[in-house]
């Protein structure tokens, strides 16, 4: 019988969101402060957390839910960092994260089309969103329908990363937890970044790859963050136009030191084809000073492309080892 609720449930909960996407756009949300948001526990005796989003709602959840589902692989592991337990995530949650699932949490399709009718059958106590994906924008119509609480976070930086463990440690009970996997890792950058604080910059270029090309990145990415962080000059700060279109004649003129290339989605290999048959083929390309001194280097995408959770330590230290490996070797 609470199946067939359950259920019933599902189906009205998808036809509220078919009517509610009929125009076809995302409803329009609050606009998102920095952050993943910040959390307040209930007062003693009362067994929930209320925390406000990253797109500015205020949620309250159940302490120590036990049904979870987290619609972003980055997410699920984030939650299981905290101490929580998984009902259900997506598929890059294996695919991408390698995250040891049992066979008690349930697929629910990937990040941009999770499976609504198969997460409301798992009766979730809590719902993980990205508030950077308009598919769980859409998705959280069909939970406040069903009354499952979700809430939506967004990890760009390091610090959204600890503002989100102490939201989810909150939530589950494990202070130790976010003291281990989150004050701690936030304490190795640091101490990375102080230890290489007053050394001479170099000057980097730092690329994004993927199938079909590839772009110059900045601030808005991670590694150009913890380049920045690590007081390395980017050459797309100065040259915006290389955001859109890596221009060998910008290159040459400025001779980075390093060039550093992430690969974004899931075939290397055609990444690195494109670079070769795009910058690489240039005549000029192996004048280029970081390319004769062995300095152009591919970044692990576990580190620098997938959010790297409890390892973001480890981010800053690979890098600082490469821009300053007399310092770092100390």
């Amino acid at each position: 019988m609470k199946l067939s609720l359950r259920l019933l449930s599902a189906c009205l909960a998808v036809l509220l969101l078919a009517a509610g996407c009929s125009g076809g756009e995302a409803p329009a949300s609050q606009e998102a402060p920095e952050g993943a948001g910040s959390s307040q526990e209930a007062p003693a005796g009362d067994a929930a957390v209320t925390f406000t989003d990253a797109l500015g709602n205020q949620v309250t959840v159940g302490k120590n839910p036990q049904r979870v589902v987290s619609f972003y692989g980055s997410f699920a592991e984030m939650w299981v960092l905290a101490g929580g337990t998984l009902a259900g995530t997506t598929d890059d949650a294996v695919e991408e994260r390698q995250l040891p699932l049992g066979d008690e949490v349930a697929i629910i399709g990937s990040t941009q089309n999770p499976n609504l009718e198969l997460v409301l059958s798992l009766a979730p106590d809590f719902v993980l969103l990205s508030a950077d994906t308009s598919e769980h924008i859409q998705a959280a119509q069909t939970l406040k329908a069903a009354g499952i609480p979700h809430a939506f976070f967004r990890v760009d930086y390091l610090s959204d990363y600890v503002d989100a463990m102490k939201i989810c440690t909150d939530i589950t009970g494990r202070a130790d937890l976010y003291e281990q996997n989150a004050l701690a890792v936030e304490e190795q950058a640091r101490a990375v970044v102080e230890k290489v604080q007053g050394q001479e910059g170099p000057k980097v270029l730092l690329i994004r790859a993927y199938s079909s090309g590839a772009k110059a990145k900045g601030m808005d990415n991670l590694a150009g963050v913890i380049l920045h962080e690590l007081g390395a000059h980017n050459i797309a700060d100065d040259h915006p136009s290389l955001l859109e279109d890596l221009s060998m004649e910008e290159i040459i003129a400025e001779d980075p030191d390093y060039i550093f290339v992430t690969i974004m989605g899931k075939d290397t290999q055609k990444a690195l084809d494109a670079l070769a048959a795009g910058i690489q083929a240039n005549p000029a390309w192996n004048s280029l000073s970081a390319v004769q001194n062995d300095r152009y280097v591919i970044l692990p995408s576990d580190l620098f492309h997938y959010k790297p959770n409890a390892r973001w330590g480890e981010s800053y230290e690979y890098l600082a080892e490469i821009l300053y490996p007399q310092v770092m070797g100390d």
